[in-house]
C-alpha cells in the first residue's frame, strides 16, 4: 500500500507531517510493502483557498492513501472519485504516521468533517 502524506521537509520517513493536504511543501509517499519513501516536491502550495490541485503535483503517482492534517471538501471529493480515501493524522514524522495507520487508528476525513478554510487545524 502506498500512503501519501503531506510533510514540511524532504527528510523522507523522518520528515514531520504538514498540517494541510494542498499547501504542503512536499508530499511523500511511503510504500508499506517495500518500506520505502519518495519525496515529491509540491510546486502548487501557494495557492488561494479552493482553488488547489495537489492531485498533480504528484504526476499521477500511484496511492491508495492520503494521511495528513486536514483537507478541503473538494480534495475529500477528488480523492474519493479516484477511490483514495483520506484520513486524519495527530502531529508526528512519517514514520509514526505510517504506523499509526497500520493500527487502524486514524479517523477518515469525510465530505462532512473535511475543512472550510486553511485555518481549521
Amino acid at each position: 500500500m502506498k500512503i501519501c502524506i503531506p510533510t514540511e521537509t524532504n527528510k523522507g520517513k523522518d520528515a514531520q507531517a504538514y498540517s494541510h493536504f494542498g499547501s504542503a511543501p512536499y508530499f511523500t509517499i511511503y510504500d508499506t510493502e517495500k518500506k520505502t519513501a519518495e519525496v515529491i516536491d509540491n510546486s502548487n502550495q501557494h495557492h488561494a483557498h479552493g482553488t488547489c490541485h495537489p492531485m498533480n503535483a504528484l504526476n499521477g503517482k500511484k496511492v491508495d492513501a492520503v494521511v495528513c492534517g486536514g483537507m478541503g471538501m473538494r480534495a475529500v471529493q477528488k480523492l474519493n472519485e479516484s477511490g483514495i480515501k483520506a484520513y486524519m493524522a495527530h502531529p508526528g514524522t512519517v514514520e509514526d504516521i505510517v504506523n499509526e495507520f497500520k493500527q487502524n487508528s486514524l479517523k477518515e476525513i469525510t465530505i462532512s468533517n473535511s475543512c472550510a478554510q486553511h485555518g481549521c487545524h
